[in-house]
């Protein structure tokens, strides 16, 4: 008697899944959840393009650009990192490490180091007194 009643238990239980594994089948037909999925797969497309269109700007790495192509440099994005350093400096070196790793991880910001002996003019204009120094545009 306890075992047919097990049996009954099981048969109840199996029969409870097969229905609910047919829920799951309709609901992946569905249009809202179709259109749910098409929505992602282009959102995810834009959000590639935009990163190959920053990687183009130079987003994505750490350079060191002259002095004449400072304003470009600055202007043509939304967010810039600029390092201002001297090359024979232990400590500009150290923060080169650390902006170069942080330069691939944040494709938004462009990282962008200048050579303060080579460039007096913007050295004067903002303001720089000891290196490194680090300078945000936004």
């Amino acid at each position: 008697m306890i075992v047919q009643e097990m049996l009954a238990q099981e048969k109840a239980q199996s029969s409870t899944s097969v229905n609910q594994e047919v829920d799951l089948d309709e609901l992946m037909d569905h249009p809202e959840l179709e259109k749910l999925h098409a929505d992602r797969i282009a959102a995810l497309k834009k959000e590639a393009e935009k990163r190959e269109a920053l990687k183009r700007q130079g987003h994505g790495e750490y350079r060191e650009i002259s002095e004449g192509d400072f304003l470009g440099e600055v202007t043509g994005s939304e967010k810039v990192v600029c390092h201002f350093y001297h090359k024979e400096f232990y400590r500009c070196k150290v923060m080169d490490k650390h902006l170069k790793a942080l330069a691939s991880k944040h494709l938004d910001t462009k990282f962008i180091k200048l050579d303060a002996e080579n460039a007096p003019f913007f050295v004067t204009k903002l303001a720089v007194k000891t290196l490194p120094c680090v300078l945000i545009f936004n």
